[in-house]
């Protein structure tokens, strides 16, 4: 019997349910057994159920130690409703089983959820590994470029030169309307989202019309000294009376005078909390993005703990405004209190990070269907945002550069128009089109646009290079070692391994040399 981590993808949750089942039927010991003076074989006690399978779940990496035995009780029931478990008697389909000495068997038919097929466009997508970067700045330096602009970011002193490249020709400035300039913040957020979870496309694990690049502007933009979401429209805060029991149970008990001080207040504050936000009308993270949390906790592992906040730290931007900063409020209060050695103790048998935990992770996480694993995998994705939510709540700094980086440049590059280009016209009013990473295409038809094209224009750049007029012999030599360096196989296909040895000295054609001016010596 062996476990394994259920990777990123869709379905996530049906196959956790299935290596569950798989894992239980299994690994649990079966005893013969005596009940009402008959002889029960191959069965177990309820309490022997709960015993092994907590030590399971709780030793499990995709679930992890904060599972409680009430949880894996509720999990239990679970699998007698869905038959993975029947009583003695064959009955089965209630929720009905308590931690006591009642017998159980498993059925003789396979318990497991059938796992739909995924769509044919899900299923097309292209193998081909991503490229790797050395750092966040690069993945984002070349993205959205025309093939001038990649020539020129292959040597930045190239800026200048490039003003005299095109001297002759009528240039015009990019036009960014706001909806692409929203376009490229969705756009850029969403593609470093994808290299961090490792999916070929997040349209396994995403409904892209979901994502508003309004709701990205606005978490990474409109934030306090604390960092916490600011909201133009108050209605969509918390209520006044919320905001004041949070913070008096995150400052216990330094809290105001004229608040009463009776055995057993705190409890109840505490419970107007935890009441009004399961009164919302949906979980904090959504109903939306369920499947692309629930998709993030397969990362979630004790090696790749950095770039898991780093996936967290994206997927929250992607939360409505008011979700975004209730969650930091919620999570600050907590944290709050699970460190406060002043508050008394909320619960009498439990602990209070441990009761933080479970009280609020149906409000933070959940599905509009209901899951039969909400409950357990809401509590491991809650007790990570608690233990670094001052990280993964923040704003990305990295991103917001690279994103205000890539829009400032686009807005300030200028384009060559050509005399006879029928859009161009005079090259002085005429709208230039151009197409840039921000042009909005389905996550099918970017694959096959990456595959089709990007070989195509980097070979396109290598022999502009080669054939420059305006380059001399060093500038045309810096330029091609880094081209070699950053695109080897392209630069192999056009110079075999045999010619590079050659090094075969480039020079321009010799109609192509310019006439020098004589001057004559007789006036």
């Amino acid at each position: 019997m062996s476990s394994h981590i259920i990777t990123p993808g869709p379905y996530r949750a049906t196959k956790l349910w299935n290596e569950v089942t798989r894992l239980f039927r299994a690994g649990m010991p079966l005893k013969k057994h005596r009940q009402n003076f008959r002889h029960h074989a191959s069965c177990f006690s309820a309490t022997a159920a709960v015993d092994w399978l907590h030590q399971l779940l709780c030793n499990n990496s995709n679930f992890g130690p904060d599972v409680t035995r009430q949880q894996t009780v509720q999990l239990l029931k679970k699998f007698l409703k869905n038959h993975v478990i029947e009583d003695v008697k064959g009955r089965w389909g209630t929720e009905d089983l308590e931690d006591n000495n009642v017998l159980y068997r498993f059925p003789s038919t396979s318990p497991l959820k059938p796992i739909p097929c995924p769509p044919p466009a899900a299923a097309s997508h292209s193998i081909r590994k991503r490229p790797s970067f050395r750092d966040k700045e690069s993945f984002f330096r070349l993205k959205g470029v025309t093939k001038q602009e990649k020539e020129d970011n292959l040597d930045p002193a190239a800026s200048s030169e490039g003003e005299n490249q095109h001297a002759d020709q009528p240039v015009q400035r990019r036009q960014l309307t706001v909806e692409d300039e929203q376009e490229i913040w969705r756009c850029i957020t969403l593609t470093h989202l994808q290299k961090i979870l490792g999916v070929e496309s997040l349209d396994e694990v995403l409904d892209r019309q979901c994502v508003n690049p309004l709701n990205i502007i606005h978490n990474m933009t409109k934030v306090n000294k604390h960092g916490v979401v600011t909201l133009e429209d108050k209605t969509n805060d918390l209520p006044h009376w919320v905001l004041n029991a949070m913070k008096s149970l995150a400052n216990w008990p330094k809290y105001d005078s004229d608040q009463p001080t009776y055995p057993g207040f705190e409890r109840d504050v505490f419970k107007t909390v935890s009441d009004h936000f399961y009164s919302l009308p949906q979980p904090l993270l959504t109903y939306d993005l369920y499947e692309l949390f629930i998709n993030t906790l397969g990362i979630l592992q004790p090696q790749a703990e950095r770039v898991a906040i780093e996936a967290l730290q994206i997927c929250t931007l992607l939360l409505p405004p008011s979700s975004r900063r209730k969650l930091q409020l919620l999570m600050r209060m907590m944290c709050r209190i699970s460190q406060n050695v002043d508050m008394p103790r909320l619960h009498p048998a439990i602990g209070t990070r441990t009761l933080m935990v479970h009280t609020f992770s149906g409000c933070i996480l959940g599905s509009a269907e209901e899951c039969d694993l909400d409950e357990l995998l809401a509590t491991r994705l809650v007790s990570f945002l608690l233990d670094h939510q001052e990280h993964i709540l923040s704003v990305p700094g990295y991103l917001l550069s690279a994103i205000n980086d890539h829009i400032q440049y686009l807005r300030t590059a200028q384009i060559p128009v050509n005399e006879g280009d029928p859009d161009g016209g005079d090259g002085a009013s005429a709208p230039v089109s151009i197409h840039t990473f921000c042009h909005q295409i389905s996550g099918t038809e970017f694959e096959q646009q990456k595959l089709a094209s990007s070989r195509k224009a980097m070979e396109e750049l290598l022999e502009m290079l080669l054939t420059d007029q305006n380059l001399n012999e060093k500038q045309r030599c810096k330029k091609l070692k880094q081209f070699q360096k950053l695109y080897p196989d392209i630069y192999s296909q056009r110079f075999p391994p045999s010619e590079q040895l050659k090094k075969p000295k480039i020079k321009p054609p010799l109609l192509n040399i310019k006439k020098t001016k004589v001057f004559s010596i007789r006036n």
